[in-house]
């Protein structure tokens, strides 16, 4: 069902820079040498849908004190994320061809101090909530409506600060606090059934006293519908999506797969995954 804001031109604007950003990331990782490719694929349509839709954000202010605030707690999807914040125009995109090289700004986790558009410094996985916590509840202290949204992976659930910080922000009423959770249900050494298993999650964190919703997190529709439709800021009760993706996405041999969470690409196999990706979009290899 398409969300009533929402023309076919919308989709298919935002369907398309989900697949060019996906493709320049295979680019990219070529020229690299290697990338996470799996986690940046699962989240790139949220990523889309956040960045050229619905955040309150400015390329050229960069630090607009009324800005939305948004923090990527699973770090090491920074080339995806780097690649959507060029696609905004925060900075070149050819900057990134230096990404995670000697010298570069742009490290495999990204440097709120050295990228424009990145908000909070990640990578140790579990503490990008506990930033976000602190985050609403300085913009509720200085009476500011913003929102302040936070990008977790699911192996963060395993993190105990990650739940410390679910506790705090109900607790303290963080209705400007919204989370998202790439749900593609693997990590780096497996599935995360195996690695521990955390279901029933969503059961787990409405007893934490969350709102808990839960969309396909590669229907453009979905994702537009849910943030469309969230609470204000001044409600009482924190948000979380359960955003169910796969890891790799767009590529099938390396879909739900651990062995693409990070991975190089010689030019055989940058060729088929262009090829395979053009197809899942229908490009034709365009």
């Amino acid at each position: 069902m398409q969300s009533p804001s929402l023309s076919h031109k919308d989709v298919s604007f935002l369907e398309g820079r989900a697949y060019d950003l996906r493709r320049k990331l295979l680019l990219l990782t070529g020229k690299i040498g290697g990338a996470h490719i799996g986690g940046s694929f699962s989240m790139m349509d949220i990523l889309v849908v956040l960045y050229h839709r619905f955040l309150r954000v400015d390329p050229q202010n960069p630090r607009d004190p009324e800005r939305d605030i948004f923090v990527l707690s699973k770090g090491h999807g920074a080339v995806g994320y780097c690649l959507v914040l060029a696609d905004m125009g925060f900075f070149p995109e050819k900057d990134l061809d230096q990404f995670n090289q000697t010298g570069s700004r742009f490290g495999v986790h990204p440097d709120r101090h050295k990228i424009p558009g990145v908000d909070a410094s990640t990578g140790s996985l579990g503490h990008g909530l506990s930033l976000s916590v602190g985050y609403a509840l300085a913009k509720r202290h200085l009476k500011r409506q913003q929102r302040v949204f936070c990008l977790i992976s699911d192996g963060e659930l395993c993190e105990g600060s990650t739940w410390e910080a679910f506790l705090a922000g109900a607790h303290f009423k963080l209705g400007n606090l919204y989370v998202i959770v790439d749900f593609n249900k693997m990590t780096q050494d497996g599935s995360l059934a195996e690695t521990m298993n955390m279901e029933p999650v969503r059961k787990k964190l409405e007893s934490f006293n969350w709102s808990v919703r839960e969309i396909d997190g590669h229907n453009i529709n979905q994702i537009v519908e849910i943030l469309e439709n969230l609470p204000e800021p001044k409600e009482n009760t924190p948000t979380v999506i359960l955003a169910h993706t796969v890891k790799g996405k767009g590529v099938p041999w390396m879909e739900n797969t651990s062995v693409w969470h990070y991975g190089g690409l010689d030019e055989e196999k940058e060729k088929q995954a262009l090829a395979d990706l053009a197809h899942y979009y229908g490009r034709n290899g365009k």
